[in-house]
């Protein structure tokens, strides 16, 4: 009896799965409103009492694509900041994981951001709506502290040798975190109606001149 309910707890996961890339799919490339129950249980290959056995509602199902979404995206940016070996760089992180998203394989072309996307879509204080926000405040927060642990390097005099940027001032690192948290968001959309990651590439180097100068 108890490896009968492993099993059925395993195939349970597996058409999660199978439902959530199938929506994931469809929701990025045609929109939630447009994608269908029928669509993505036809994708998915599996039952529609599967779907409700999983998720209670479409909605539900939406909120799960948002924060699959985001969760790709902490794994990005998760390796990017392995790879930064600098104060300035691990702030860098956070435009080179938006760029490594945007350059991700898509069925029909890069249509910008998938949260922005989604919480288009969704009526004022819809559950995935408020999710998208706080995943949005998320990103801040982390400029935010990236950018206070800069001022707390360069206040300790530990920063890189040979560095030639002046300090940041600990006053300017909130208005700084949100003008780089603008120049994030507002590049995306921009990529978006592009079709290119191209706009992020600006405003990762204008990103790194505002570093540079501050």
């Amino acid at each position: 009896m108890e490896s009968q309910g492993r099993n059925i707890g395993a195939r349970r996961g597996a058409a999660r799965e199978r439902l959530l890339d199938a929506a994931a799919r469809h929701f990025y490339a045609d929109g939630i409103a447009a994608t269908g129950i029928d669509t993505i249980t036809a994708t998915a290959g599996v039952a529609k009492m599967s779907l409700y056995n999983n998720f209670a509602s479409k909605s539900a199902l939406v909120e799960a694509y948002i924060e699959r979404r985001h969760e790709e995206w902490l794994h990005l940016y998760d390796v990017r900041l392995r790879e930064a070996e600098t104060p300035r760089a691990r702030i860098l992180a956070v435009f080179d994981a938006y760029i490594d998203h945007a350059e991700d394989a898509y069925d029909h072309a890069f249509r910008g951001c998938g949260l922005l996307n989604a919480a288009a879509e969704l009526p004022a204080g819809d559950p995935g709506r408020l999710a998208v926000r706080r995943h949005k405040e998320e990103v801040e927060r982390i400029l935010r502290r990236e950018l206070d642990r800069l001022v707390a390097a360069e206040n300790a005099g530990t920063s890189p040798a040979g560095t030639s940027s002046p300090p940041i001032a600990a006053e300017r690192a909130e208005t700084l975190a949100t003008h780089l948290s603008f120049l994030l968001e507002g590049s995306m959309a921009r990529a978006g109606l592009d079709g290119t990651s191209d706009q992020l590439h600006t405003a990762r180097a204008l990103a790194a001149r505002l570093l540079t100068r501050a």
